[in-house]
């Protein structure tokens, strides 16, 4: 559901001026060792501050002494996993594995599904479960945290544990409706559910999964459409259900023309009443408005405004929509505009999220204006973060270490150090023909590998396209195991990229790489 890798290529060297892509490379290598570095030291941060009992993190380092599923697990943790895998190996290994383990040990109440754990009593924090707070801590737990695991290591522990969850879920349906019983009917939840459910179907073959997204896509598209509700949530804990219905009708296009055919109508109305009372004039999205009659409930723009288009994406190609892709694309092309508009505050969690969305769409649709605004946005994100390496000390820090590893793999084209050290500089550029310009700096000498993305929609999920979806993190400069290339004049293939390049810097002189296909 992407632009062809190449056209992508193509469009953005066309419209961006690159005078020396060496130059650029380096450029984007101190931007890229900024980022890293902000994750390993958001890492030491945190683990500073574990329970010394069970190893876990607290929801708030100055209140809220516990470990939950919805915020320590959901928004956290799984961020810490990802920047000691590209930034520390052994830690990853080791210590963050075992907090998988440990949680699951201590925190499963109603058997695979979480509930709080109390660091004073080493207990449960209530002294009942509370089904429908379970039911929302663990579909966050999902979509919020193991999704953007499982999009960027592939299979692991915690594919296991996102499916665990998910059956878990299901497991306690007991809401009757229209389309049988669901484990909830709030937009929050059911568009987590149909995000996470979409893509285990993806994963795993299973057809229960996406059974069960259709499930929850029938009750909105064919029952209670959220644009009939009185007040739609294009904010966090409302637009989810956007983008969970999209991912549902990707299925159905895909595999179910019948159905994709009755859905089409209601899935297009949605859409273009988002656009008629939902977006400003620059094309960024309110926090709230009542859909019924166009009222803006809260003029505040949303930081997940990247979120909400990612369906209309969708849409557009699947549907030869072009008025969807086209709001995108106005949004994008207006982003300076709002430069340094303060997401929620401007709190870093705010920043973070709206640059999510931004590098997403930005994958899809290339727009050197707003290449430009996220450059900005990244010298805005990084400087939020303390000298502790603590960024604001609530769960909300995950989020600045997921997207400063976002914008950091946008640096490197996807490419990363095996292994990595603190001084060392990776960056990279396209050259617009589906190759890459490849820099690599150090202080010191070193000696490891370079190593190479692939292309996970497919590999990792099994996806036929790389349609646009919350919570994954883009694919740049990909190699297929069967593609040839060219390293500095020398044949190579795929395969020989996929193992490794082994490379040394000896710290007077950049350590250039041009590869080609």
């Amino acid at each position: 559901m992407r632009l062809p890798a190449m056209l992508c290529l193509t469009l953005l060297l066309a419209t961006t001026a690159i005078a020396d892509p060496w130059q650029e490379a380096e450029r984007n290598g101190e931007e890229a060792r900024d980022s890293f570095l902000a994750c390993a030291r958001f890492v030491d941060g945190w683990l500073q501050h574990a329970d010394p009992i069970s190893g876990l993190i607290p929801r708030n380092l100055s209140r809220d002494f516990y470990w939950n599923a919805r915020d320590s697990a959901a928004d956290n943790y799984p961020f810490m996993v990802l920047s000691a895998f590209y930034t520390n190996r052994p830690l990853y290994e080791g210590r963050m594995h075992d907090m998988l383990r440990t949680e699951q040990r201590l925190c499963n109440r109603v058997g695979q599904l979480p509930d709080d754990f109390l660091f004073s009593t080493q207990a449960f924090r209530t002294e009942k479960p509370d089904m429908g707070a379970i039911i929302f801590g663990a579909s966050e737990y999902v979509k919020d945290g193991l999704l953007p695991l499982n999009e960027l290591l592939g299979p692991s522990p915690w594919t296991d544990r996102m499916i665990g969850l998910l059956d878990g879920i299901w497991e306690h349906a007991e809401i009757d409706t229209e389309v049988g019983k669901l484990p909830s009917i709030s937009h929050e939840v059911c568009g987590e559910l149909m995000q996470g459910l979409s893509r285990a179907y993806w994963m795993t073959g299973n057809k229960k999964y996406r059974d069960w997204a259709y499930q929850i896509a029938a009750y909105f598209l064919e029952h209670h459409s959220p644009i009939e509700a009185e007040a739609l949530r294009l904010d966090d804990h409302g637009c989810e259900v956007i983008g969970g219905l999209s991912e549902a009708y990707y299925i159905a296009a895909r595999e179910d023309p019948e159905r994709h055919a009755r859905w089409k109508p209601e899935m297009h109305r949605i859409l273009d009443r988002v656009l008629e009372v939902g977006r400003d004039e620059n094309g960024l999205l309110y926090n709230k408005v009542d859909p019924r009659d166009g009222k803006i409930l809260d003029e505040e723009r949303t930081d997940n405004w990247g979120y909400n288009y990612n369906a209309f994406l969708v849409v557009a190609q699947l549907d030869d929509a072009p008025r969807f892709s086209e709001a995108v694309t106005f949004a994008l092309k207006n982003l300076m505009v709002n430069k340094d508009y303060p997401w929620e505050g401007d709190i870093a969690d705010g920043i973070a999220d709206s640059l999510e969305g931004g590098l997403n769409l930005m994958n899809r649709l290339p727009e050197p204006a707003a290449a430009e605004w996220a450059d900005h946005m990244g010298k805005r994100l990084l400087a939020k973060q303390r000298d502790t390496g603590v960024i604001a000390g609530w769960h909300g820090d995950g989020n600045f270490a997921r997207t400063a590893l976002m914008y950091a793999l946008w640096k490197t084209q996807g490419m990363y150090l095996e292994t990595w050290r603190n001084d060392l500089r990776l960056g990279a550029v396209s050259d617009g023909e589906g190759g890459v310009y490849v820099t690599i700096t150090s202080e010191w000498p070193w000696e490891g590998k370079i190593r190479f993305d692939v292309p996970r929609h497919n590999e990792y999920f099994n996806m036929p396209d790389d349609y646009p979806r919350l919570n994954q993190f883009p694919e740049w400069f990909t190699v297929k195991a069967e593609d040839s290339f060219v390293l500095d004049g020398k044949p190579v293939s795929g395969g020989t990229l996929r193992d490794g390049i082994p490379v040394k810097t000896d710290s007077k002189t950049p350590l250039r790489l041009r590869i080609t296909r």
